[in-house]
């Protein structure tokens, strides 16, 4: 199978511009604060991907159907009705699964998707936590998919 065009893909949208552009003041102030964050774990440079993600770092995947892409490493979007954060990419190892669940169990309110973990305010859950699953998740994705 070819490699998919995915809708999402890395850009040269400015990051700082899309988040002044953010309407709510406190969703833009976590997106600040979480854009430092990222920074300071990932170690990488934000990206935008698409129009509403920001993305550190990238890897490509490759599924056994053979559809196969490129996607940020980890990231972040200051959506209306939450902040999405894409830090459950490597939940298939039975240890990553331990981890991660006891790491939510102190996080906070939240919802989750299959990648994403949806929170309405930063200061409603642990910082300490949301740090310590960000670097879990890029140990993770390290692992499985080695820069």
């Amino acid at each position: 199978m070819a490699k998919a065009e995915n809708k999402t893909r890395e850009n040269d949208g400015d990051v700082a511009a899309f988040i002044a552009s953010v309407e709510h003041d406190g969703r833009r102030n976590d997106a600040l604060e979480l854009l430092d964050m990222f920074k300071s774990i990932t170690g990488e440079e934000p990206k935008m991907w698409g129009d509403t993600i920001i993305g550190f770092g990238s890897y490509h995947y490759k599924y056994d159907s053979g559809r196969e892409g490129d996607m940020c490493r980890s990231g972040f979007s200051p959506r209306k009705q939450n902040l999405s954060l894409y830090v459950l990419g490597c939940t298939s190892e039975s240890e990553n699964k331990a981890k991660q669940r006891h790491l939510l169990e102190k996080l906070g309110p939240h919802k989750r998707g299959s990648s994403c973990l949806y929170v309405t305010r930063l200061d409603r859950i642990d910082r300490g936590v949301l740090a310590e699953l960000i670097a879990f998740d890029i140990e993770a994705m390290d692992k499985k998919y080695p820069r």
